[in-house]
């Protein structure tokens, strides 16, 4: 029984810590990438840095290392997001393995301690000369049937925990790889926003940009080049 008390309370910490540990890396992605957006396209990478350092979580370390890297080609990019990715795996998943060995033991212990109930309750009619009365064979069954119940208790209400910060932990590696493809995107597709206007026409041939010079030329059609030498006195 005190075995199985353990592992409750292993259990309940677990599951704590991890539940307080989501709730504070988890963002809303959307209205995140959205903000960087306008930062990358004005090419603000010092704000868009600034913003993905000081938000908590995976799906912003992610972002953070590939804005590091802005200048990167896109293949370059894709493998920066993945690896920065992969180093935030084990840190979703620590703990998650015990909830599950929890969740397999505790019915293993239960079982234990029936079997050492109905041990008990044999000694106590063996040592009675084979004749005892219930209340001689209660306290054995009686220990025998609680260690089940509290196994099974145990082990439902960590597999349940289990698989809700499974699932959370899921949700969180897909917002991870959303995040990783759209900011890719952004650094390698998004034309920078300028400060310059065109006011050329649709189908308008583009205008060269030939300097202006200061000298304006009278000559006549038909007469002849004059060289800089006939103005001289």
């Amino acid at each position: 029984m005190w075995p199985i008390l353990g592992c409750s309370i292993i259990a309940i910490a677990v599951f704590a810590e991890r539940l307080f540990y989501l709730h504070r890396a988890t963002i809303h992605v959307g209205e995140f990438l959205k903000g960087l957006s306008n930062l990358i396209r004005r090419r603000n990478f010092a704000e868009a840095l600034h913003e993905s350092a000081g938000t908590p979580g995976p799906v912003a370390r992610v972002i953070h290392a590939a804005i590091i890297r802005h200048d990167a080609p896109r293949a370059e990019l894709r493998d920066i997001v993945q690896e920065a990715a992969q180093l935030e795996v084990p840190k979703l998943e620590r703990f998650l393995p015990v909830l599950a060995t929890i969740a397999f033991l505790t019915p293993l212990l239960g079982l234990l301690g029936t079997v050492a109930g109905m041990i008990d309750a044999f000694g106590t009619i063996a040592s009675s000369g084979g004749y005892a009365t219930v209340t001689e064979l209660s306290s054995g069954v009686y220990k025998s049937l609680l260690t089940t119940a509290a196994g099974l208790v145990v082990a439902t209400s960590a597999f349940v925990a289990y698989s809700y910060l499974s699932s959370r932990v899921n949700t969180m590696l897909h917002d991870m790889e959303r995040a990783g493809i759209e900011i890719v995107h952004m650094l390698t597709e998004s034309p920078p926003i300028t400060g310059i206007i065109s006011f050329q026409q649709p189908g308008e041939p583009a205008r060269s940009e030939a300097p202006i010079t200061g000298i304006i030329s009278f000559q006549q059609p038909g007469e002849p080049a004059r060289s800089e030498a006939q103005f001289e006195s």
